[in-house]
């Protein structure tokens, strides 16, 4: 066949092949130039030339347009017949220079893979020098433009295919080049750090990142963490997308670059940066764990960001409604991959439950959830949490706080904590829902002679009317802060709670009155009412009265001393000696300042005597004993009972006797002598301690008593009445604990409970169950047997409890009371306030109380708290507003997922997050809070 019939043979195959309209054409016309490609080389040289490639590149042939894959796939293939001709050179060359033009054009996927698969079988036509710098540079840009449009598995699998072909073309040209590698990574980083895109860049870029060697991982990320020229704005732009990256099925290493630049921004302290991409992105990761083939990178970063976020629990709370399901959903899967996944998921949970404690409504699903999982011992916990801190600089933090977040609702406000002063909110907030306590500060006239007074009104009046979802008690804080406690550091609300209220009464003690005249009461003579009048507010809330008596075993005589509290102090039995607390209870070691005192063990009911308002103590050498109570029995009336309240009685009668005898002033000499403690008047409100921290003199070790109390809601304490008062004295609801003794059984509602979580008084979290008192004139008045019962199973059952931990308040339940312990040992009743049931002995404070109330609601406030509140919440609505508008303009600058890949973007989980409030470490809340 001569040249003639060859370039026309030549000519016909190239039509077939280029513009054939069937695919059998296209096949006849790849044979017949393969054949002549092989039969007639030279013939296939002088047509298949440079002209001839420049014209199909850039013009295309006939109807067939330029960007069609048919001109790669013709070139790929006259190309192995020419490799040795003298025109191959030429030919190299040229298509050095047009593949470079081609990817500036940004092609599609397809076109794309046909030059990478082109490129990679014929490397001689890979552009080269700043050519070849400049086509990654470009062929990235590609990559970053490539979207799957359909949602069917075979055209997902085919872009797959694709996006692999470009990127293998890019690791082949890395590790011939390795010069080329950094450029590309800059390039790279500056497409996905824009801001001004309205589309974010493709996840195939992650199919990329996975070729970078891991050698240049620190110092890539050291340059990028290190340059000034990159904006706030530009890295938290990057690093989001990166961590959308998660999705992507095919790459490796992905989640090493994340976790290494989410360090790298750790290290150069761009904590605003990390609190923000962590607070948008953790819900994203997690759904990610759904799905085998991302699950082990996306496991990877949100261990990585769970365990880093440590100065907040509010990213963890952001999982805790997802977590259910996805247990679940793993189970359900039951591959090794899930299994695997849950075990470490469970150990990620436990952490975040040691470092956040004190949330039990929010983790006891979850705990529910993974109670099956193995759980990690402390150690494991401590080291994995020492381990990816962001920083053991705690202040450091402090001013990047959560987001800002409505008003709960409950209708009631929290307090910021403002480092480590969860003790101070707990008490606070348990005060303030003493309703009656809170009507008489509210109620009070505003004067320079009571200032502590005059800022707890403040703040009263602000957690009571404000619109803030939080406030800051800054300036009660330090008005009110023990001189001996230390900035920052964790402290014992008890102790504070006593130095509060005795800074209350000797502030108003000593200063000018301020209260308004009580009202004149015909039950109860002048010289009682004078009496009543000149106590304090604290007495007349708080006060109650104990005295002690002596008994000289010889002469009998009885000596007394009548003293005020403001508190009763629990103790708990003591260990036996085989170490343990009776009932099996757990003592762990923890560290206390000063030994404490160590009581007897409860006795049962039957060895208790009739005469209650005893006790007996035991206290280290060179301590000051403490007046103590001990419990009878502690538990709470079942539904279908009958009414059958706690008793609270005292210890039996402490004898004095050997080392410890009693000096007689009669006898002149010391003597055996009998010493018992009596309640002569009980307090409105009753505050119970239980003495958790202890000193264990056998060990010399500090320890907290963990033993799980079951909390009374209602309890009855022995009072001693004089007995020349008569009967009717006594309140309706009293009664005589025997004929002729003297005593009364006064009778407590629960109404407050603070929980102190932790294993050390100079640690942990504090947190607090409240409910509302109910209206003490309504429940003082007269009622028949029915109707006392059913009024007080409503009182224990039906009224609504609130959980105020920090910034965050919510419903709650007596039963999650009772149960918090059983859940988390380490969260254990603190101290407790019970409000009398209203009777004669306590009319004269009912009746101050209801003075201080309107027909209906709080309290009238005087015109400048009022005027303040208000201004306060015009400044909240304006935060808001200007807080909305500057997260709208973040948010329109966050990358949106591509739409190829919302399987795996979408998932119920999303829609919808709880939010939280502030943390042990003192977190608090973002809100932009009045500060006092």
């Amino acid at each position: 066949m001569d040249s003639e019939q060859c370039w026309s043979m030549l000519e016909l195959s190239t039509k077939l092949y280029l513009t054939g309209d069937t695919k059998y054409k296209r096949e006849i016309g790849k044979e017949v130039l393969e054949v002549y490609g092989h039969y007639h080389p030279e013939e296939f040289e002088e047509f298949f030339n440079v002209r001839f490639l420049l014209s199909l590149l850039q013009e295309g042939y006939g109807p067939l347009g330029k960007r069609s894959h048919h001109v790669l796939d013709y070139i790929h293939l006259g190309l192995q017949f020419i490799l040795d001709s003298p025109s191959a050179n030429d030919i190299f060359s040229l298509l050095k220079i047009e593949v470079l033009r081609k990817v500036c054009e940004r092609p599609g996927p397809k076109q794309c893979a046909k030059i990478g698969k082109l490129l990679m079988q014929h490397p001689q036509c890979i552009p080269t020098g700043k050519h070849q710098v400049l086509f990654c540079q470009q062929l990235i840009r590609c990559i970053g433009q490539f979207q799957c449009i359909s949602e069917g598995e075979e055209e997902i699998m085919e872009f797959l295919d694709h996006v692999n072909k470009v990127s293998g073309l890019l690791q082949k040209i890395w590790r011939a080049q390795t010069s080329a590698i950094l450029p590309s990574l800059k390039e790279l980083f500056t497409i996905i750090s824009s801001t001004e895109e309205q589309e974010a860049p493709s996840n195939a870029l992650a199919s990329v990142v996975q070729y970078v060697p891991l050698e240049l991982m620190d110092g890539v990320i050291r340059n990028l963490t290190n340059d000034d020229s990159i904006t706030d704005a530009q890295m938290m732009t990057a690093i989001s997308r990166m961590i959308d990256w998660v999705s992507w099925p095919l790459g490796k290493n992905i989640d090493k670059w994340i976790i290494a630049l989410l360090k790298g921004l750790a290290a150069v302290k761009k904590f605003s940066i990390l609190i923000e991409v962590t607070l948008s992105k953790i819900e994203k990761v997690f759904s990610k764990l759904l799905y085998p083939i991302v699950r082990e990178g996306a496991l990877s970063v949100l261990q990585y960001m769970l365990l880093s976020f440590q100065h907040s629990h509010e990213a963890f709370h952001l999982l805790l409604p997802h977590v259910p399901r996805l247990v679940a959903s793993l189970k359900k899967e039951d591959s090794n991959s899930a299994m695997s996944c849950l075990e470490q998921l469970a150990e990620l949970i436990h952490c975040m439950f040691f470092r956040f404690s004190g949330f039990p409504d929010l983790y006891e699903p979850v705990l529910e959830a993974v109670k099956a999982l193995p759980i990690p011992n402390e150690d494991r916990i401590k080291h994995l949490l020492g381990q990816n801190a962001w920083t053991s600089q705690k202040n450091e933090l402090a001013c990047f706080y959560p987001r800002l977040a409505s008003k709960s609702e409950t209708g009631k406000i929290g307090l910021i904590n403002l480092g480590n002063t969860c003790y101070m909110n707990s008490i606070i907030q348990s005060l303030f829902m003493a309703s009656d306590f809170r009507h008489s500060v509210l109620n009070l006239t505003e004067s320079n002679a009571q200032p502590l007074m005059t800022k707890l009104q403040w703040l009263f009046a602000f957690l009571e009317h404000s619109q803030r979802p939080a406030i800051s008690p800054e300036s009660f804080l330090s008005a009110s802060w023990p001189p001996w406690f230390s900035p920052g550091a964790q402290q014992d609300c008890s102790e504070y709670l006593k130095y509060l209220l005795d800074r209350l009464h000797e502030e108003e003690k000593t200063g000018k009155r301020i209260y308004q005249k009580l009202k004149e009461s015909n039950l109860m003579s002048q010289a009682k009412e004078n009496h009543y009048l000149n106590k304090t507010l604290v007495e007349k809330m708080f006060g109650g009265k104990m005295t002690t008596k002596i008994r000289c075993l010889k002469c009998l005589n009885v000596s007394s001393r009548e003293e005020a509290f403001t508190d009763l102090s629990l103790a708990f039995p003591p260990i036996e000696r085989h170490g343990h607390r009776p009932n099996h209870t757990t003592i762990l070691p923890v560290e206390e300042i000063g030994p404490q005192i160590i009581e007897p063990p409860v006795k049962p009911q039957s060895q208790i005597i009739d005469s209650p308002g005893r006790q007996r103590k035991r206290h280290v050498s060179g301590e000051q004993p403490t007046q103590l109570v001990q419990v009878e029995t502690l538990g709470f009336q079942e539904a279908g009972e009958q009414e059958a309240p706690i008793d609270l009685r005292h210890d039996p009668a402490e004898m004095l006797t050997a080392e410890n005898k009693y000096h007689c002033d009669k006898c002149a000499s010391l003597q055996d002598a009998e010493k018992v403690a009596e309640l002569t008047e009980g307090p409105h409100y009753l505050i119970l301690t239980l003495l958790r921290f202890s000193f264990d003199l056998r060990t010399m070790k500090r320890k907290k008593i963990l033993d799980n109390v079951s909390i009374p809601l209602v309890l009855k304490l022995p009072v001693l009445v004089a007995s020349e008062e008569p009967d009717d004295v006594c309140p309706p609801r009293q009664e005589r604990a025997a004929s002729g003794t003297g005593f009364v059984s006064v009778v407590y509602d629960l109404c407050s409970v603070v929980v102190h979580s932790g294993v050390s008084s100079e640690s942990g979290h504090y947190y607090c169950y409240s409910r509302e008192g109910t209206d003490t004139g309504a429940r003082a008045q007269p009622r028949d047997g029915a109707q006392k019962a059913t009024s007080e199973k409503q009182l224990d059952f039906e009224i609504q409890w609130y959980l105020f931990n920090d910034t965050r308040v919510s419903f709650s339940s007596f039963e999650s009371v009772s149960n918090v312990t059983s859940f988390f040992p380490k969260d254990t009743a603190y101290v407790l306030f019970y409000q009398q049931r209203p009777g004669k002995q306590s009319c004269t404070v009912c009746e101050e109380a209801s003075d201080a109330v309107q027909l209906h609601g709080e309290p009238s406030l005087n015109k400048d708290l009022m005027e303040a509140i208000s201004k306060d919440n015009i400044l909240y609505l304006q935060e808001q507003e200007k807080e909305a508008r500057n997260r709208a303009a973040y948010i329109s600058a966050l990358p949106k997922s591509p739409l190829w890949w919302r399987d795996f973007d979408r998932d119920k989980d999303d829609e919808g997050s709880s939010g939280g409030c502030g943390s042990a470490a003192g977190g608090g809340g973002s809100f932009h809070g009045l500060v006092f």
